[in-house]
C-alpha cells in the first residue's frame, strides 16, 4: 500500500514527519493522512517523493511483496488508557476537531507519544463513523459505529455526557450503565478490545430514543 511505503522510505531515510514536510512544502498534518491512508498525494507530489527517496514512481504505488515493515507488538492496557484519554480530549469534549478529510466529514485527532487517534463520522441525526488509533505510525485498532435518533427527547448533550464516563474496563463508547435525571444510557458489549461488538441505548423516562451499533477490534 502508498501509505505504508511512504513511512517505510521516510523512515529508511531517517526523516521525520516534520522534516518530510519541510522539504515537500506542505503541512505535517498532510504527511500524517498520507501514511494513515485517508488522503493520497497527486502525481505533483508522487514525482517528489520518489525523487526525495530515489525510488521509481512505480515502487511506491505498486504493490511489493519483497518489503517488509516492522511488525508492531501491542499492550492491551496501554492501548485502552490511551484511548480513554483520546475519546475524553475530542468529539465528547468538543475538541482537538481537524479540517475535514472527506467532503462533509467531521474529523478529530489526538496524538500522545507513539499513539495517534482520528475519528472521522458523517450525518447528525443518523450518523456513520470510524475511530482508528495508530502506533509508531501503523494502524494498530478501530472500531465502526452507526448511531440513529428515533425519538424527539433525545438529548445530544446528554449523549456527549455519557462518552465522557468512558474507563478502561469498557472502552468503546460510554461506560455500560449511566443515568441522569430522567435519561438512561445501557451498552452492551460481546467480546473484548481486541474483537467485539455491541448495541448502546438512551432512553428517557421508559421511552427509547436512541440506538447505536458498534464493532472492531484490532488490526495487523
Amino acid at each position: 500500500m502508498l501509505n505504508e511505503k511512504i513511512i517505510y522510505y521516510r523512515k529508511k531515510n531517517m526523516l521525520t514527519q516534520e522534516e518530510l514536510a519541510y522539504q515537500l512544502n506542505v503541512s505535517r498534518q498532510t504527511i500524517t493522512k498520507w501514511e494513515a491512508g485517508i488522503i493520497y498525494p497527486n502525481v505533483e507530489y508522487l514525482i517528489k517523493l520518489s525523487n526525495l527517496f530515489d525510488v521509481s514512481i512505480d515502487s511506491l504505488v505498486k504493490e511489493d511483496d519483497c518489503l517488509t515493515l516492522e511488525t508492531h507488538k501491542i499492550e492491551i492496557s496501554e492501548l485502552a488508557h490511551f484511548l480513554v484519554k483520546a475519546k475524553k480530549a475530542t468529539y465528547a469534549n468538543k475538541t482537538n476537531k481537524i479540517n475535514s478529510s472527506r467532503k462533509e466529514s467531521h474529523d478529530y485527532s489526538y496524538q500522545e507519544n507513539n499513539y495517534t487517534y482520528f475519528d472521522s463520522f458523517f450525518g447528525a441525526e443518523n450518523f456513520s463513523g470510524q475511530e482508528i488509533v495508530y502506533k509508531d505510525e501503523k494502524p494498530c485498532w478501530s472500531m465502526n459505529y452507526y448511531g440513529r435518533v428515533i425519538g424527539k427527547n433525545f438529548n445530544g448533550d446528554f449523549l456527549k455526557e455519557v462518552l465522557l464516563q468512558v474507563d478502561e474496563k469498557s472502552p468503546y463508547r460510554g461506560p455500560l450503565f449511566y443515568q441522569k435525571g430522567e435519561y438512561l444510557y445501557l451498552l452492551r458489549v460481546q467480546g473484548k478490545i481486541d474483537f467485539f461488538r455491541g448495541v448502546e441505548e438512551i432512553y428517557y423516562q421508559t421511552y427509547k430514543v436512541y440506538e447505536g451499533f458498534i464493532q472492531g477490534g484490532i488490526v495487523k
